[in-house]
């Protein structure tokens, strides 16, 4: 295959690299510090889509926002057959319409163009869900829904008033029986008693008969609703069938190459996943297209990026220009594969960050101790790394007959935690923090200049199911989070803020700082949703509760070391 056709989107640096250092080994994808030659090729082709003419899409960074959809694009730096060195470009999923654009590398599979039994699918569920609409909207539906409703309620009333004249019937005659026993000689005692049992089997009839003819009624009702309903039910369960049919379809065409020439369907690749079904959007990511592209036309991968261009999305937090670490939920059983046999970068998130590190005790009793945590130090035992303030604490307290955690700190925050040593201690401790009475101060620096000098954040928080720890803002499923700020002062361009958290969320107050509905900069070093530093300068400085045992305020306060 000639050079032309198998590195057609090979593209060469502007400029000399020669006093670049190539990477060791590839990048981990999931964590990782961008290589100094795939920060050069993020830049070359950001200077590439700035001044591109041969499609329009809106990115959202001009006034328009409303239909913005910015885009994580990505860069692999490769080596060819020449032994050159230079990068290709992709972009997650499809841009301006379209799946193929000069200058990046096209899908894995191209269901717009590849996929017409795609297309046929997609219309003929589509032809469904019109038929099922139509039917749904059908005035006579509506009628029929109606009249089952009033015939189940007027049948409720006419029999629930019959049971509660059967009781008042009941109680009057066991009234009369008690005063006839007196009363009355035993002739007419016991023709008495004949009269109330014909009475009593005469109201159990009339029961039955109400029973039976509404039965009747309601049975004739949801017949004719039925014979409706049924025909739709049909309708989704074909859509339903054709629609699973459909996807499988789809996951066996999208064929994924690793470097020893393994080809694996979608399917496959998540079939050995405990979720199993290859999440929507799986196998559109940047980084898979890139390799598909290597792994077929003879290029050596090095390394891999990914950067975000554009407005943020509504949900998530993306900073136009920041890079990012590969999706856990889609891109991780696929890459996974898709590198087998390539040596990679270690995981950084295999490391413990807590070595060397110790804790300071702030305050200690017989019931609770206050510490001072480290950044970059765990609260609890984490999947792979069990070093944690948990540990230390029963390292050092070996007797505490508690839980010991009462609360925890973000891994990356720094700052003070309270420590239960006895159960009762540590219950009354937890109640505390779960009643919001414990009064609580975070002190953070800000990437950017704030504008006010103080406001509330309210948006309701849930996590990324497809990128685990990362948290999303989602008014539908999200948790209420609420957070207080104060501006402290400013200066170099960072703003630093006093944080007073009414709720206690996941990443709360890290979010809170960089979606674009709060404070829109994030908190200096976050990794996740800024750009790294040496520490996340987000700290714990002031904690204020009652003692469990004698009720006596206890406050604390640790100053920042930033």
């Amino acid at each position: 295959m000639s050079r032309s056709l198998s590195e057609a989107l090979f593209t060469p640096f502007k400029q000399s690299i020669e006093e670049f250092s190539l990477p060791k080994r590839f990048t981990f994808p999931f964590y990782y510090s961008p290589h100094p030659l795939c920060i050069l090729a993020a830049k070359e082709l950001q200077e590439y889509i700035g001044n591109h003419t041969n499609w329009q899409h809106n990115f959202g960074l001009s006034d328009d926002n409303q239909t913005a959809v910015g885009k994580m694009f990505g860069v692999l730096l490769v080596k060819n057959k020449q032994g050159e060195i230079g990068y290709l470009s992709a972009f997650s999923g499809k841009i301006a319409d379209s799946n193929h654009h000069a200058h990046f590398v096209p899908p894995v599979f191209d269901m717009l163009t590849e996929g017409d039994f795609f297309r046929t699918g997609q219309e003929n569920l589509n032809q469904i869900s019109h038929q099922i609409k139509s039917l749904e909207s059908n005035p006579e539906l509506s009628m029929l829904e109606q009249a089952l409703k009033a015939e189940q309620q007027s049948s409720n009333m006419q029999i629930t008033a019959h049971r509660t004249s059967m009781i008042e019937g009941r109680k009057n005659r066991k009234e009369q029986r008690v005063k006839a026993v007196t009363q009355l000689s035993t002739g007419d005692f016991v023709a008495l008693k004949d009269e109330l049992s014909t009475q009593s089997i005469k109201q159990k009839n009339k029961l039955r008969d109400l029973t039976f003819y509404w039965n009747e009624r309601i049975n004739k009702a949801e017949k004719s609703l039925n014979s409706l309903l049924d025909e739709i039910i049909k309708l989704k369960n074909k859509r339903k069938a054709l629609s699973a049919a459909l996807q499988q379809k789809l996951f066996d065409h999208y064929r994924f190459l690793n470097k020893q020439g393994v080809e694996k369907s979608l399917y496959d690749i998540f079939d050995d996943t405990t979720q199993q079904t290859p999440p929507a959007g799986a196998g559109e990511c940047a980084t898979p297209k890139l390799l598909q592209y290597a792994f077929n036309n003879n290029l050596k991968p090095l390394a891999m990026a990914e950067f975000w261009w554009g407005s943020s999305p509504k949900s998530a937090i993306r900073q136009h220009k920041n890079f990012y670490a590969a999706c856990l939920g889609k891109c991780q059983p696929i890459l996974s594969h898709m590198l087998e046999g390539i040596e990679l970068d270690d995981n950084p998130l295999l490391t413990n960050p807590a070595a060397g590190k110790t804790i300071e005790i702030v305050y200690e009793d017989d019931d609770m101790v206050v510490i001072n945590k480290p950044a970059e130090f765990l609260s609890v035992p984490g999947k792979n790394i069990e070093d944690s303030v948990y540990l230390r604490m029963k390292q050092l307290y070996p007797n505490a007959k508690s839980p010991l955690i009462v609360h925890r700190l973000d891994m990356s925050t720094s700052g003070l935690m309270v420590i239960g040593l006895s159960k009762q201690a540590h219950k009354n401790l937890q109640k505390q923090f779960i009643n919001r009475t414990v009064k609580k101060r975070y002190v953070a620096l800000l990437d950017g200049l704030l504008s006010k000098d103080n406001g509330i954040i309210n948006l309701p928080l849930r996590v990324d199911l497809d990128d685990r720890p990362r948290q999303l803002v989602c008014y539908d499923y999200g948790k209420p989070a609420e957070t207080h700020w104060q501006l402290i002062e400013q200066k170099k361009g960072k703003s630093k803020v006093y944080f007073y958290p009414k709720t206690g969320r996941t990443h709360q107050l890290r979010v809170h700082s960089a979606h674009i509905k709060g404070l829109n900069m994030p908190i200096v070093g976050d990794d996740l949703y800024g750009n790294k530093d040496k520490r996340l300068h987000l700290h714990a400085e002031f904690l204020e509760f009652s003692h469990p045992l004698t009720k006596k305020l206890m406050t604390f306060q640790i100053e920042a070391e930033f």
